[in-house]
């Protein structure tokens, strides 16, 4: 069976086919970097890492391409206050980020184009609208002629008539309706600018996207996401120019992830993420204090079209939730590998299987393939409670892994790194203790269990003996 994938454009779901088989070319909609990231761009970031990496698991071969648009009026505006070169900011902003989406485990986008890298495509694109009449140049601006295109509001499900009635529009004398966007703006003073056959100047807003993802993924392609505040009018206006260049489709699905809100702890109530309400939590904080794991399970956690809440009671019951994640991978503390209770347990990992790709496979649900994993936890440490070891263990195991992986959890390797040095050691400790336990030196015993702890190494004793976690 098909994946099936929600098309915000035909507000269906429908089976996905690409246009080259076995291929998938996804553009996504990246940040504008004037100012430190926040965890709303970190959840966009990894709801399309997971459509990404599900659709590899899948065997497809994924085309991804991640834009930052590095000259833009809140650029320029934040460059302005604080004293700085607006190029040389958002370009440290820019890379900043990327060192931040590696640390939360995202993978690096096949290219990562960016507006000052790609201007004589954007030049280009534009000349082009303008020979086939729908663009007009006017006073050093280029703007798009939105009634030239008939179908104009056809992702957004808005008439022309609709828009300029609920819209406020800037007046602008130069342009020949109010609903026509920039495609070119005239350089002003100070400004980074560059030379076209309009005068000085610099790229709106819209027109970067659509030469981009022509650029490097052709004149059509399979999947172009984003946040669905970007629907109207970015996602829409990049339909309008591109088609109107090209006379195709340009993209056969429209991905649209829900907007990450905060949820005041002493209210209760949703509030946006703002400067001027204190409440902005940046990728960086949220990384000093909670495992990159633990953000990516609040996010896989929710319907990724839906609104995502976030609050640090929240953030704290996800960190109990990679804590049981983790307990799975213990080591086994028998040794049998047959039995009714191996049988289950392998029953348990083929079963795993199967049910995480049909809750992917509908609409990537990955709050369903996370109920699988949680599933397979538990039947990991019930086998191990029933003295169930060796390669049926590792297997069960080896499965949780692997489908974890799909979503992108590291189930944090850099502890069990020191798990594997450190576990012979802990093993003759434990057997000490236990020859202690033996003797009723119980004090002594005690004391091996609360200095263990002290340096964050838990002990568990059960019916097979003792095990140990980090």
């Amino acid at each position: 069976m098909p994946i099936q994938i929600y098309n915000t454009l035909t507000r269906t779901t429908e089976p996905l086919e690409t246009i080259e088989t076995g291929k998938v070319r996804m553009y996504v909609c990246g940040v504008t970097p004037y100012d430190e990231a926040h965890i709303g761009h970190a959840m966009s970031a990894i709801v399309f890492d997971v459509i990404r990496r599900y659709l590899e698991y899948r065997g497809y071969a994924v085309q991804h391409v991640v834009n930052f648009t590095d000259v833009d009026d809140k650029v320029i505006a934040r460059a302005e206050k604080i004293g700085r070169d607006p190029l040389e900011l958002s370009g440290e902003l820019a890379d900043e980020f990327l060192g931040q989406l590696a640390a939360m485990n995202v993978q690096t986008a096949t290219v990562y184009p960016r507006v000052t890298g790609t201007i004589p495509q954007i030049k280009g694109f534009i000349q082009g609208l303008i020979d086939k009449g729908y663009a007009y140049a006017a006073a050093g601006d280029v703007y798009f002629r939105v009634k030239q295109d008939e179908d104009y509001g056809k992702l957004s499900r808005r008439s022309l008539d609709e828009m300029l009635a609920g819209t406020r529009f800037e007046v602008d004398p130069r342009k020949e309706s109010p609903a026509d966007f920039a495609l070119w703006k005239a350089a002003r003073p100070g400004e980074p600018s560059w030379e076209s056959p309009w005068g000085p100047g610099r790229p709106g807003w819209h027109i970067e996207c659509s030469a981009m993802s022509m650029h490097h993924l052709g004149e059509q392609i399979d999947i172009h996401g984003g946040g669905n505040d970007l629907i109207f009018p970015h996602h829409e206006n990049e339909i309008a120019q591109s088609e109107s260049l090209t006379n195709k489709p340009f993209s056969r699905y429209w991905v649209h992830n829900g907007m990450l809100q905060l949820v005041n702890a002493e209210t209760r109530e949703v509030e946006k993420m703002s400067k001027s309400l204190g409440n902005v939590v940046t990728v960086a904080s949220f990384l000093q204090e909670f495992d990159p794991d633990v953000f990516r399970l609040i996010v896989l956690g929710s319907y990724y079209r839906s609104p995502l809440t976030y609050n640090h009671e929240i953030a704290a019951d996800n960190a109990r939730k990679l804590d049981r994640l983790l307990s799975a991978l213990r080591p086994a503390v028998g040794t049998a590998a047959d039995g009714p209770a191996v049988q289950t347990l392998i029953a348990s990992g083929e079963n795993a299987r199967s049910r995480f790709v049909e809750a992917m496979d509908n609409d990537f649900n990955t709050a369903g393939a996370v109920a699988v994993l949680f599933e397979l936890v538990r039947a990991i440490n019930v086998a191990r409670d029933a003295g169930v070891g060796g390669q049926p263990f590792a297997s069960a195991q080896a499965c949780l892994h692997e489908l974890a992986a799909v979503l992108g959890l590291r189930l944090n390797p850099q502890q069990r790194n020191v798990g594997e040095k450190v576990g012979p050691l802990l093993d003759l400790l434990i057997e000490v203790r236990s020859e202690l336990r033996k003797v009723k030196q119980f004090a002594l015993a005690d004391q091996i269990r609360n200095r263990l702890s002290e340096l964050g190494i838990t002990l568990e004793d059960g019916p097979q003996g003792t095990g140990w976690k980090l």
